[in-house]
């Protein structure tokens, strides 16, 4: 074993023979012992001795050494050896270029379309930008700040234009040639730390990828842009391809960039991508996506106008004196069409939004034609911070008529400061509140880097809890202004609170309040279970229902008779939701609820006084109860005397955890079904 001169080592000084070892054994102990003295060598601290090392290992009592040139070091018993720790190093992760954009272009979006709302969102954040320092440090002018958009179709290009604060040659490089650097979050860094007030910017960038978005569509892209600062006033061509690298150049001439400062981008489209110069496809994704940014968005269209001209050829034998014959004919112009004129109400104070406006806005926003029953507009602040407006529609939605809770259609648009993020986030509010229109507007949800994937967390929490109660806020001012809006109401989304009663818990009892069923109080009104408790006899204990196909059917069941003379009110359950929903329930303010065509019902079959007078009856009668037992045979569990019964002769009821027989023809259809 040898190693550099330094130190020699003996393992056998005050050491007791080893017991007997096997061939193994003796092998890991030599290893161990070879792994140490191999280490001993570049971690023993102290003045070094000539000669080389030895290793010297008592074996089953033998002495077994490999002798060195020099005396062996023997170290005292007790004495330590001090080692001494290697160094950290720091290393920076590597990543291969090429495959990094393919994750981003390809892994981070589900839809093409998004490149739009990405490409728009990063022109209005310029836009901003110049806006901003145009009021804070007198840069620039912000008056005629906007986005334009052209398609080509002929050269398959489509083109993205806006006159905000724009990039130097170092701003391309930092902010297009370093994947996932935000211009805009740094932007926002440096107005933090200069501790100028930021309330009026609305910057949307967070990631530094959405740019890069735009290879979904097209092959290759060609940034040209002037900025605000710097470069005295020149114009640079970034052209990249989606491989590892891009080129930067200068240019002059046409190519250059007019005005100020500005971007324009140019996508090369893919050969499946050509449907994105139709002018009719932009305007769908920008009224989409980016209707309420803040800035004007244009994009170039042809309008067609019809013009009377004279017709020569029905003017041929025009007579002196006749009027001549006139014909139209289109004519076809090109020119910019504003495509986002509607204003994000969400954003304003509710005390400067008009009901005009607000119905406006909501036939607009959700292609509706009805009025809103009602609605709420509210902001939350502090540690969650979010905009929102709810719409109560006056009519269910034609799209939820087939099926309630469609997982198509969607009834919550969120937004990101102004900008469509998705319609289909079933995190932000129940399935029951389905039929509730709106939009939410925050910046603190935890969305991922394509914006397309809502993450679990007590942020989103936070705002579902808002968006519920201010949704039971919107029904207790329906309920209190009652009359047809309150009827109109419970008959389009009554079934949808009572799925709520079944299965939202945590909110079970809120919603209960506004729940309502047929009764016999009142031959065609329906009523709550407040308004029933309300109503209760003297000495009543219960609420009492009973369930039927129908209020005809039910009316006619002779479970009825063990209330008719106590003048006790029944409510109806004519759809398996409600009996679902008293099941729930189990009691309300306290009061029980109780099925009539239970066998025994409580609050009136457990009278002290009917319990005597029906053990009587039980043993005058138990022959025949008998016989009945023996002729109905199977049908029936069991046969009893009841003295609840006034006008009918017999009852069929089920047992205390039984289901109606409603309740069974509902189950046995979804069984069916499934």
């Amino acid at each position: 074993f040898h190693r550099p001169p330094g130190w020699s080592f003996d393992c056998t000084q005050n050491q007791a023979p080893l017991p007997p070892m096997t061939m193994v054994s003796r092998t890991v102990l030599l290893a161990t012992a070879c792994m140490a003295l191999v280490a001993s060598s570049y971690a023993f601290v102290g003045a070094p001795l000539a000669g080389r090392p030895v290793l010297k290992l008592n074996l089953r009592g033998r002495a077994q050494s490999f002798k060195p040139s020099s005396p062996p070091l023997r170290l005292p018993r007790h004495q330590s050896v001090r080692m001494e720790a290697g160094t950290a190093e720091t290393f920076e992760f590597k990543a291969e270029v090429s495959r990094v954009m393919d994750i981003i272009i390809n892994s981070l979006y589900s839809e093409k379309d998004v490149f739009l709302r990405e490409l728009v969102s990063n022109a209005a954040d310029a836009c901003d930008k110049k806006r901003f320092l145009a009021i804070t440090d007198s840069k620039g002018s912000a008056d005629d700040l906007n986005i334009k958009i052209k398609g080509d179709k002929e050269k398959k290009v489509l083109v993205i234009e806006d006159s905000g604060v724009g990039m130097t040659k170092e701003e391309m490089k930092t902010n297009l040639g370093s994947i996932a650097q935000s211009g805009t979050k740094k932007f926002e860094e440096m107005v933090k730390a200069k501790e100028q007030a930021k309330d009026d910017m609305q910057l949307i960038g967070q990631f530094g990828v959405g740019f890069y978005s735009g290879f979904l569509v097209a092959d290759k892209i060609t940034v040209y842009s002037k900025g605000l600062n710097g470069d005295d006033g020149k114009t640079f061509k970034w052209s990249s391809e989606a491989g590892s690298g891009y080129t930067i150049a200068e240019v002059d001439g046409e190519e250059a960039i007019a005005g100020e400062s500005g971007t324009r981008i140019v996508l090369q489209l893919r050969e499946d991508c050509e449907e994105y110069t139709d002018p009719f496809k932009l305007k769908t994704l920008v009224t989409r996506y980016s209707q309420f940014i803040n800035f004007p968005i244009n994009i170039w269209s042809t309008k067609t106008t019809y013009e009377q001209v004279d017709d020569e050829e029905a003017n041929k034998d025009l007579q002196e004196g006749e009027e001549p014959k006139k014909k139209t004919i289109p004519v076809d112009t090109e020119d910019w069409e504003l495509q986002n004129s509607q204003t994000p109400l969400w954003m304003r104070s509710p005390s400067e939004v008009s009901a005009e406006e607000y119905e406006e806005f909501y036939k607009g926003t959700f292609k509706a034609f009805d009025k809103p029953l009602t609605l709420s507009h509210f902001a939350l602040e502090g540690q969650v911070e979010f905009r929102a407006l709810l719409f109560v529609p006056g009519m269910l939605p034609f799209d939820l008529g087939s099926n309630m809770f469609d997982e198509d259609v969607g009834n919550m648009r969120l937004y990101v400061r102004r900008v469509f993020i998705n319609d289909k986030f079933t995190e932000l509010c129940p399935r029951w509140l389905k039929f509730v229109k709106g939009v939410i507007d925050s910046e603190d949800l935890p969305l991922n880097v394509g914006r397309e994937i809502l993450q679990k967390s007590s942020v989103l929490r936070v705002v579902s809890r808002r968006i519920i109660n201010k949704s039971l806020a919107m029904f207790e001012d329906l309920k209190d202004k009652g009359g047809d809006d309150w009827n109109t109401f419970q008959k389009s989304f009554g079934k949808y609170l009572k799925v709520g009663v079944v299965e939202d818990k945590d909110n079970r009892e809120e919603i209960a309040e506004y729940i309502t069923f047929l009764s016999s109080h009142h031959q065609s009104n329906l009523t709550s279970i407040s308004e029933y408790v309300g109503r209760m006899k003297e000495g009543q204990e219960c609420v009492y229902y009973i369930s039927g196909e129908g209020r005809a059917q039910c009316e006619i069941s002779p479970a009825l008779d063990k209330v008719k003379e106590k003048g006790y009110e029944v409510m109806f359950c004519t759809e398996p939701l409600d009996e679902l929903c008293m099941m729930e329930l189990k009691e309300v303010e306290g009061k029980p609820l109780v099925d009539l065509s239970k066998d025994e019902v409580q609050g009136i079959d457990d009278q002290e006084d009917q319990k005597e007078q029906k053990d009587q009856l039980v043993k005058d009668f138990n022959q025949t109860l008998i016989y009945l037992k023996e002729v109905i045979g199977q049908q029936i569990e069991k046969a009893e005397v009841t003295v609840s019964l006034t006008d009918s002769p017999a009852n069929l009821a089920q047992g205390k955890f039984s289901m109606s027989p409603q309740m069974q023809k509902y189950m046995k259809a979804r069984a069916v079904a499934m």
